[in-house]
């Protein structure tokens, strides 16, 4: 077991086809409590119930600070300690530059990186107490290639900084023993793509792709697992790709 008796919060991870939860089930097969946060208690709850007994799901809107600090401690009162958490949470509009208005710009930033800060803050002075954990903050390959297939430049933007913020941390709390990594997922097929791409668009995105087919929600989890885990002891501050070979750099 890679993870055992290690608690993990997942942020976003209510979603039936989402990375989320994919993550939730595969920390859990390796022996993790995980944490599932979400918007709604209910769905929280039901995903955390779905992974087996020991579980625990929140409601958490990641834009609040306090509801991350009052996330953070609820995990503590529950299980005493925070040994990981994954920034998942995460929401795209399919936006063009001159379009972008100031509230579409307010809602992606937030979500996806203002939500990635304050979920970490939320949670560091727990490991730097217990002098070491592992978090893990969810970018995209379109932060780095300048665009998606469905996200709008402001998601590029807002998923750049997450690889930033993610390496600063990394330098900042490298001493506590604290790794911070990044993941930049491709197209991966899960509820918010799943009913937007259509056979030809899929036919020429494949064309893309070395490895000739588009990403399941498990293979990102299998590398939160990694990132997670004491096989990656030795990495923070990394960047790790999830593509399929759609961006080789």
């Amino acid at each position: 077991m890679l993870l055992e008796n290690r608690i993990v919060i997942v942020t976003g991870a209510a979603s039936p086809r989402g990375i989320g939860k994919a993550t939730a089930r595969a920390l859990a097969q390796q022996g993790a409590r995980v944490v599932v946060l979400d918007l709604r208690r209910e769905d929280a709850e039901s995903a955390a119930a779905d992974l087996g007994a020991g579980h625990l799901g929140l409601a958490c809107d990641v834009t609040d600070k306090d509801a991350c600090i009052r996330a953070a401690r609820l995990t503590l009162e529950r299980y005493g300690k925070i040994d990981g958490l994954v920034n998942n949470a995460g929401i795209t509009q399919p936006v063009r530059t001159l379009d972008i208005s100031g509230a579409n710009f307010d809602a992606i930033v937030d979500v996806n990186l203002r939500g990635t800060l304050y979920m970490s803050q939320a949670v560091i002075p727990a490991m730097k107490e217990q002098n070491g954990g592992s978090i893990v903050c969810m970018s995209s390959v379109s932060a780095q290639r300048g665009g998606g297939i469905f996200g709008g430049p402001h998601y590029s933007a807002a998923k750049a900084g997450v690889l930033g913020l993610a390496k600063a941390m990394a330098r900042e709390f490298g001493a506590n023993h604290i790794r911070v990594n990044s993941i930049t997922p491709g197209l991966i097929q899960t509820d918010i793509t799943g009913d937007k791409l259509t056979p030809a668009m899929r036919e020429d995105i494949l064309k893309g792709i070395p490895l000739g087919r588009l990403g399941a929600a498990d293979d990102v989890a299998n590398a939160c697992l990694f990132l997670l885990s004491d096989l990656s002891s030795y990495l923070t501050g990394t960047t790790l790709d999830v593509n399929g070979g759609m961006l080789i750099h």
